[in-house]
């Protein structure tokens, strides 16, 4: 099986605040969802996490995890899509100067800029870690879950499923939520 999950809150979430690949760490509330999940969660075997090397990531998974003998593994390749210059940048949704904001709205449209990752580059190296790691151990029968962020787990089901850009936020990736795709 392969599962995903999306960290835990932070102040930038509360904030409304583009994260991307700023490091900023879980909030008391966000590890408060992280140890209910773990509870939510305890009964669904894991073999392996593999898990963005960003802090609010890799918090998100010990926690979950905590008591549980699964081994987390940090994947580059899981790290949140990169919003270049653009980071920090509050309330995107209310700034239709700010070029992110077409991301969220019309993301077969969005043209990265100001250092920011574009979606054919996040989905390219998402997959690549879905081909080269995820796939060769659920088909050993491996229970495997993915611990990372709203983009990236999106790029994750949209390759998984093979969806059209129009559609890239159509799942609603929700904080530690775990997600069944495999």
């Amino acid at each position: 099986m392969l599962y995903i999950m999306r960290h835990g809150k932070t102040d930038w979430n509360l904030l409304h605040k583009l994260q991307g690949k700023t490091d900023i760490p879980l909030n008391d509330m966000g590890r408060q969802m992280a140890k209910e999940a773990g509870e939510r969660y305890k009964d669904i075997h894991f073999d392996v996490c593999y898990c963005s090397p960003l802090t609010r990531a890799r918090e998100t998974a010990k926690l979950v995890l905590e008591g549980r003998d699964v081994p987390v593994i940090i994947d580059e390749r899981l790290a949140e899509m990169g919003f270049g210059i653009y980071e920090g940048t509050e309330e995107v949704f209310e700034k239709p100067e700010c070029p992110v904001r077409v991301l969220f709205f019309n993301p077969d449209e969005y043209e990265a800029q100001g250092g920011a990752e574009s979606l054919e580059d996040l989905l390219k190296r998402t997959n690549g870690f879905l081909e080269e790691v995820a796939y060769p151990l659920v088909n050993e029968g491996k229970d495997v879950l993915i611990m990372g962020h709203g983009a990236m787990n999106s790029a994750i089901i949209g390759n998984i499923k093979h969806k059209p850009l129009k559609d890239f936020w159509s799942e609603g990736i929700e904080n530690c939520r775990l997600i069944k795709l495999l």
